[in-house]
């Protein structure tokens, strides 16, 4: 992967022409005059619990691989805790496991996990460099929305592993996600484009990657999003 032309390949994937430049532009702490105000859309004010708060990697694996908090335990093959650094600077967040999810443990896996992994490169990273995972950790039957009591029986675990990697960005991934980490039924194009906070990390909104493959015109706000994200990177 390391060649020009298998970059090329990688960038064509996303359908995006200004990504096929040989160097991406860099960003510099000029940067930080060019980032739109913290806004203060639906910042959570929900604690953690205290049980969860308190646990270290292992101890919060295990919670979650057992984890009964709500009924999607019953349905599920098995949990979706993240994967990745964990000691990341970014974080990349989903709305819930699909089936391919619940089948193998890993989060965007099939086309949507190809297309992730895609936009990483632009950004000259690595699966194994970012963090990733989602809101809940068990798949919704027939890949339902998730539930509001769903969202908040499984929030103290994302928080816990937030807090545990303690990333310079948050990205959040599709309407869903966006919508459960702010706490705000706004449209996600009105909130793409402006720095959120989700509890003390900066947060970007963007398009999920599955919705991205069913509307390729929008790959380029898309790009846009990350720039976004790796500016807030850069100045931190």
């Amino acid at each position: 992967m390391s060649d020009n032309r298998t970059k090329l390949q990688y960038l064509d994937a996303m359908g995006i022409q200004v990504w096929r430049r040989r160097h991406l532009p860099v960003a510099t702490a000029d940067s930080e005059t060019q980032l739109e105000p913290v806004t203060s859309v639906g910042t959570p004010t929900r604690e953690v619990d205290f049980d969860v708060a308190s646990m270290d990697w292992q101890e919060l694996a295990t919670a979650v691989s057992g984890c009964r908090r709500c009924n999607l335990h019953s349905t599920r093959t098995q949990t979706v805790f993240g994967v990745g650094s964990q000691r990341a600077r970014w974080v990349f967040v989903g709305e819930a496991p699909g089936a391919d999810e619940d089948r193998q443990g890993e989060p965007f896996v099939g086309r949507a996990g190809q297309l992730l992994n895609a936009m990483l490169f632009a950004l000259g990273l690595a699966r194994e460099e970012v963090y990733i995972a989602n809101v809940l950790k068990c798949r919704p039957p027939e890949n339902r929305d998730p539930r509001p009591e769903e969202v908040e029986q499984c929030e103290p675990y994302l928080i816990r592993q937030i807090e545990l990697i303690q990333p310079a960005i948050i990205v959040a991934l599709g309407r869903h996600a966006v919508h459960s980490l702010l706490k705000t039924d706004q449209a996600l194009g009105k909130l793409r484009g402006t720095r959120h906070d989700y509890h003390g990390i900066p947060l970007i909104a963007t398009y999920h990657p599955a919705y991205l493959l069913r509307s390729p015109g929008e790959k380029a706000k898309a790009w846009d999003d990350l720039k976004l994200a790796r500016s807030i990177v850069a100045v931190s």
